[in-house]
């Protein structure tokens, strides 16, 4: 799995001129998922982002949670963050997992990640096109690899 984490001031989600998910200060996740992925993946990456310290504490420095500033998150599906762009200019997604196996690891990955920071989380919507908007706080952006734990 890979996930693009972003510290936000606010973040909206928008399906067919609807906004189906927002929030204010908090997080918004985008997540790809690949064939490969497996409960492990979602169980290790639910974790390391709830514990992430990129809030900043009573002295401005990047030490505090989500869980800790009580902030919200949203997680929106990107098959996109698995392109290959070795070859030619039109990427190739050939990596990203097809809907049957990238749905049920994803669903998985939202309840994971609600258990680990103790409150429901917004959702994009699998497969639609969506309007995302944030406001990047910081900027603070942070890529994470489950197949590269660096």
């Amino acid at each position: 799995m890979k996930a693009v984490i972003q510290r936000v001031s606010e973040a909206s989600v928008t399906v067919e001129k609807k906004i189906i998910s927002s929030i204010q200060k908090g997080l918004l996740v985008l997540v790809g998922i690949e064939d490969q992925d497996t409960q492990e993946d979602i169980l290790w990456l639910s974790a390391k982002i709830a514990r992430l310290r990129i809030f900043g504490d009573e002295n401005g420095v990047m030490n505090k949670s989500i869980k800790e500033v009580d902030g919200d998150v949203i997680v929106v599906s990107q098959f996109t963050l698995h392109a290959s762009t070795k070859k030619g200019n039109r990427p190739s997604y050939i990596k990203a997992a097809k809907p049957d196996i990238a749905i049920p690891l994803y669903e998985s990955f939202i309840t994971e990640l609600e258990k680990e920071i103790g409150k429901k989380v917004g959702t994009g919507v699998f497969g639609a096109d969506m309007k995302v908007s944030l406001l990047n706080d910081g900027p603070v952006t942070i890529i994470i690899d489950t197949k590269n734990k660096e």
